[in-house]
């Protein structure tokens, strides 16, 4: 094992520490593309939970946090792709590489810059857009319910990082594309739990709200054949995708008849060996099994769940503190009303359930305390708005509605 060293991967010039003692690693352990990413999914990374790095993770003198360990893995993991890639690697090519494809795969996004570029600045820069990509355990509602299994599409920047030291070409089609397809698989992974719990239902609409390129996911598909996986053909896409799958049903630490006949389909669909299949599945059982202590949101008995709870208990209390003026709100909208009235007794239809969405949410722009609901993600609390309203309204209008 490399000796370890002292390095803070929050304070400045990290990267230009942990570079050389990287390339120093990489030199007296070689590995190839496949073996480096079942380190990184034995670590947690492709998992989005990181539990250790590639090259310190014996190491007791490095207390780093999970998201320095994240940070770390993702710099180390772009690093090995440049340097398996690319014939007499640079250490400042590198930075400079890795700095071109993200300007490239974020054009919208001004990334900091200090007039000439300079070693030093390039570091700095690398390290601000890597703190940019890492998604931290902040407040659910601090975070505004946006990318919220984000980390476990970081390798997602990996694949389109070697696809772009390869071909040359713009990288944000092909990060549209694979993560269209990686996306819309694992939501129809997603949804082949036999019985789904409002936790399963709430997870789905989590990872509805996670993707960072495509606004919306094709909720049409009825069957693993209308799944666009055609373009993923390549070893390591074919295997994070099962691996995605596999963590996507393993949500409640177990798999179902239909989940495992999914991940069956998925590698007849993918035209790879069914052991590759049983292998994910083995990995994100072992990975949990493992580190159940090491990671805070699996001390929870469903993590789902506990989100759920916590959640429920926020939209339950800004609902009491404006109860009068919700109230009288909804009094003014006679459809709402009305709607609001039937969904007591029935199922509403597609069109009823987008009417009551959208007043909803006119009515929560004029209550400041609701603003939550307006924010990115914010529509997925609209069940439990619905949940409170019936019990803050008096008898009389469910009563009255019936008829």
């Amino acid at each position: 094992m490399t000796k370890a060293y002292i390095m803070n991967p929050s304070a400045i010039g990290w990267i230009k520490k942990h570079l050389p003692y990287f390339l120093t690693y990489l030199s007296s352990h070689p590995m190839d593309e496949e073996t480096m990413y079942h380190r990184l999914r034995a670590n947690g990374f492709i998992y989005g939970t990181c539990v250790k790095t590639l090259c310190d993770e014996e190491s007791e003198q490095l207390k780093w946090t999970e998201e320095e360990k994240t940070k770390v893995n993702l710099f180390d993991a772009l690093t090995f792709t440049y340097y398996e890639c690319i014939e007499n690697a640079k250490p400042l090519d590198c930075i400079a590489s890795i700095i071109d494809f993200y300007h490239k795969l974020n054009k919208k996004q001004e990334h900091i810059t200090t007039g000439k570029n300079t070693e030093d600045s390039n570091y700095r820069i690398l390290e601000k857009i890597i703190q940019e990509r890492i998604q931290t355990n902040e407040p659910i509602l601090k975070k505004n319910f946006s990318h919220l299994i984000t980390n476990a599409l970081l390798f997602l920047d990996v694949l389109s990082f070697d696809h772009y030291l390869i071909t040359g070409e713009d990288p944000l089609p092909y990060a549209i594309c694979l993560e269209e397809s990686l996306t819309q698989t694992v939501w129809f992974a997603l949804t082949k739990k036999e019985k789904k719990d409002p936790y399963n239902e709430l997870l789905i609409k989590l990872f509805e709200s996670s993707i960072r390129y495509n606004t919306t996911i094709k909720s049409d598909i009825r069957s693993i054949t209308d799944l666009q996986v055609h373009t993923i053909n390549q070893p390591l896409e074919q295997l994070y995708t099962l691996d995605l799958c596999a963590l996507s049903i393993w949500d409640d630490e177990q798999a179902d008849a239909q989940e495992l006949q999914f991940m069956k389909d998925i590698t007849d669909v993918l035209k790879i060996p069914q052991i590759r299949s049983q292998e994910s599945l083995e990995a994100v059982e072992q990975f949990i099994a493992l580190h159940r202590e090491d990671i805070s949101y699996l001390n929870y008995s469903n993590p789902v769940k506990h989100f759920y709870n916590q959640t429920s208990r926020t939209v339950s209390t800004l609902v009491l503190r404006n109860k009068k003026r919700l109230i009288k709100e909804i009094s003014q909208s006679k459809e709402l009303v009305i709607l609001l009235g039937n969904s007591t007794v029935r199922d509403l239809s597609e069109k009823e359930k987008k009417v009551v969405r959208n007043q909803l949410l006119d009515i929560c722009k004029t209550i400041p305390s609701l603003a939550i609901f307006l924010l990115p993600g914010g529509t997925i609390l609209l069940p439990l708005l619905m949940k409170y309203i019936p019990q803050l309204l008096p008898s009389a209008f469910n009563e009255n509605q019936i008829n």
